[in-house]
């Protein structure tokens, strides 16, 4: 098939986690031979952040690390080249990132060259605020990728688009792969991203406080940490080492015993059985690892086996001392973690779903698809 996809940036992952998914699924679809082309827009604000703060040479760095991947960068104030892009083409994909404008743009333009056309949202604003979803128009897509079931019910009570399907996130298995023979030069590693105070509380609970406690040699990596939490955690004896590229984390997981999973609060409070993709990469380096509380109401991971729950801060204290003590726990919880991911949770697991899907609309008698290439 000719695929072609939409998103907010592959070249970045700058406070931009769909980039990790994303890059998974292409390298996957290019693999089963594919015809696949990605577009960014010029100027978006992850790419445009990451070369401010880090320089050019860091999309230097992507390119060596995927040198399979490459995306096509589009003007968003000019009209797209519909022939260029469109003409014998499968299927087009557009996430939630995109402007409204685009996303009714492609919408009208779809009948012209007959693709089946989907729209992949991977945020929480659909069940926090729904009031924003309005301002797309989703006239003649054919359905929508949903990250949970949870977004999938809110989709078809208020009827955004006839067909929903959830397509969870899962790990680059290949990428992400275990290496717990290497060197240890730390007990706790952490990545994540501050963010806009959705887990501000629940990081110093959670993560800052019992590391504090237990006196562990712990580092965190992420973007958009404000000095107050720059200097807890310099106050807890945590190193901060700012931006990690997401295609160094297994290299990073490597060099330490555990890791921490502290959900934002929109996904424990609104968004049940959506762990967003951290867990998912986590266990398939086979880095043991504790979440602070959330409902796996979907079934993804087994509980006690895969990964351990603390119910609050002195919980999570106890269980990362059980971990950093018994060697078994910790052999247990890699090896299981990782088997998981391989059986259920691989991007190639999410591809053979995503043409399961394209067969399905295709053959659906209520719509008339052109063959696929």
């Amino acid at each position: 098939m000719r695929i072609v996809l939409f998103y907010h940036s592959l070249f970045s992952d700058w406070n931009h986690g769909n980039a990790h998914f994303l890059r998974g699924v292409v390298k996957e679809l290019l693999k089963r031979g594919h015809d696949v082309e990605v577009f960014e827009p010029d100027g978006g604000w992850s790419l445009k952040n990451l070369i401010k703060d880090h320089g050019a040479e860091k999309v230097d760095e992507f390119r060596k690390a995927y040198p399979s991947l490459n995306a096509q960068f589009y003007n968003p104030g000019k009209l797209l080249n519909y022939e260029a892009i469109f003409k014998d083409t499968d299927l087009v994909i557009v996430h939630e990132w995109n402007s409204p404008e685009l996303v009714a743009e492609i919408g009208k333009i779809k009948k012209r060259y007959n693709f089946i056309l989907l729209f992949h949202d991977t945020h929480h604003r659909a069940a926090s605020d729904p009031a924003s979803m309005k301002k797309y128009n989703f006239k003649n897509y054919d359905g929508a990728l949903v990250f949970g079931e949870v977004i999938k019910k809110i989709y078809q009570e208020v009827k955004w688009i006839e067909n929903v399907w959830t397509w969870h996130e899962a790990a680059d298995a290949e990428l992400f792969s275990p290496n717990r023979g290497q060197e240890k030069e730390g007990d706790l590693v952490w990545i994540g991203n501050w963010g806009d105070n959705e887990r501000a509380d629940e990081l110093k609970e959670f993560l800052i406080e019992p590391v504090k406690e237990l006196g562990i040699k712990a580092k965190i990596y992420g973007v958009r940490y404000p000095e107050e939490a720059k200097k807890a955690l310099q106050d807890a004896g945590i190193e901060y080492g700012g931006y990690l590229p997401n295609y160094k984390v297994p290299e990073v997981f490597s060099k330490y015993k555990l890791t921490v999973h502290v959900p934002r609060r929109p996904y424990v409070e609104a968004l049940p059985g959506i762990p967003t993709i951290r867990p998912f990469e986590a266990l398939s380096c086979g880095i043991p690892l504790i979440s602070s509380p959330w409902r796996d109401s979907e079934n993804l991971f087994t509980r006690g086996e895969d990964y351990l729950v603390a119910n609050d801060g002195n919980d999570m204290g106890y269980k990362i001392a059980q971990v950093l003590k018994s060697a078994n726990l910790a052999q247990s919880l890699s090896e299981n973690g990782r088997r998981t991911i391989l059986e259920k949770h691989t991007c190639s697991h999410r591809v053979d779903e995503l043409e399961t899907i394209f067969t399905e609309i295709y053959k659906n008698p209520a719509t008339q698809k052109k063959p696929a290439q």
